[in-house]
């Protein structure tokens, strides 16, 4: 099908219009999933996606093609930018007349080198070839140009092949050093698999595992969290929490684990079964579903450091590896007499927060019904009277008052039905 039909679905022409005339004659290009799901939709007939927000790629500072981009809108539009200065970006929202409002990122085209394996790469101008290029898979390593003095428009520019790779259905790395710069790169192919329908091809499967079984990278599990490499910590963080929030979790992750890349967080994860089930018990009970992710892995604190969690969260998972420890510790056969008093005298004697106990709930841990009972009902029960009625029946303010309430609701508790 020619390009010149392959027209971004819902895209007013205005806006591109407006676009092609700051480019100023430099080469602007649509790049990314836009192109490849513009090809999935048109050649291909997958279903239209959407197009939330537009990602170009211009030739040159970005910058300038946005400060031109003002005088190249309508005297009604509105325009808001933002740079990324360390990047190249600028991140644009302009609200045109009876077109709505649209978001675009547009980049300088770049070109990136990696100091070390996983680390931050180091960023420069370069070429729209450059930037195809430094991308994860062919199939978005195409570009639809725009504008090019001289040129005929629209073209294709896939130097990568990656319209062979779409009709197979196939994700292809672009290199053989592709994961070992940037594993992230393994948790998007799990992304896109589960999204698109697609297989990593076998070439890279082999990568990915020669890379996991080797584990190239100067960092370890185990080694200081703080020393830890961006694409194994909190890129690699960010690229999870997409994967759980955006996609089909549960088929991305049966992916991820099937090439061996829960590895990349650790070998317990990556042998673990049951996360699927506590993942739907998380959405149950309202908990961060990376969070309980982690909590299935062998070393949840330290993978949550490692990822740099929210500090809360941190804390609770550590609340969760005191309240296991507690709970190996129990004497089972005596455990099996208490009542709910008793197992909320227990469970609220340690130093751990409701959320432990909840996320353990959520991890099948055992025993799950005293658990479960005290999380749903034991807890919430009061006493009979507040402090304020034991005050006014003459009882002398201080330490009293507590231990009465505390009497009071464990009396209301042993006349609940046992736990067995």
């Amino acid at each position: 099908m020619s390009t010149r039909r392959m027209q971004p679905i819902g895209v007013p022409p205005a806006l591109i219009d407006a676009l092609v005339a700051a480019a100023a004659g430099a080469r602007l290009a649509l790049v990314g999933g836009a192109v490849r799901d513009l090809l999935l939709h048109h050649q291909h007939r997958d279903p239209w996606r959407g197009l939330p927000d537009l990602d170009l790629v211009v030739e040159g500072e970005a910058r300038h093609l946005v400060e031109r981009l003002s005088a190249a809108l309508p005297a009604d539009a509105r325009c808001a930018w933002r740079e990324h200065g360390a990047f190249g970006t600028v991140t644009l929202e302009l609200s045109l007349p009876r077109a709505g409002t649209w978001l675009l990122d547009v980049a300088s085209a770049r070109r990136e080198t990696y100091p070390s394996p996983a680390a931050n790469p180091v960023v420069s101008l370069g070429c729209l070839e450059d930037d195809l290029a430094r991308r994860d898979f062919s199939v978005n390593a195409m570009a639809w140009l725009l504008s090019a003095d001289g040129a005929a428009l629209p073209v294709l520019l896939d130097p990568h092949h990656g319209q062979e790779d779409l009709a197979r259905r196939s994700l292809r790395l672009l290199h053989p050093s592709s994961l070992l710069e940037d594993p992230t790169r393994l948790v998007r192919a799990a992304r896109y698999a589960a999204r698109l329908a697609f297989q990593l091809e076998p070439a890279s499967l082999q990568q990915a595992r020669a890379v996991l079984e080797q584990w190239p990278w100067a960092w370890h599990l185990g080694d200081p969290a703080d020393k830890v490499p961006p694409a194994l910590g909190t890129r690699l963080r960010m690229e999870l929490e997409l994967l759980l929030e955006r996609e089909p979790w549960q088929q991305a992750l049966h992916h991820l684990q099937s090439w061996g890349g829960l590895a990349l967080l650790d070998h317990g994860l990556q042998a673990a079964s049951h996360w699927p089930l506590a993942l739907r018990r998380a959405a149950r009970l309202q908990l961060s579903p990376l969070m309980v992710l982690l909590a299935c892995g062998a070393q949840p604190v330290a993978l949550a450091a490692r990822l740099q969690l929210p500090h809360r969260q941190q804390q609770w998972l550590k609340g969760l590896t005191h309240l296991r420890q507690q709970l190996a510790e129990l004497n089972t056969a005596q455990a099996q007499g208490w009542g709910p008093a008793q197992w909320t005298e227990w469970l609220e004697h340690q130093p751990h927060s409701a959320e432990a106990v909840a996320i353990a709930l959520a991890c099948g841990d055992q025993p799950r019904r005293p658990l479960l009972r005290w999380w749903l009902r034991w807890r919430h029960v009061q006493p009979e009277c507040s402090a304020r009625d034991l005050l006014a029946a003459g009882m002398t303010p201080g330490p009293g008052i507590g231990q009465r309430l505390r009497q009071l609701r464990a009396e209301r508790l042993r006349c609940l039905e046992p736990s067995r």
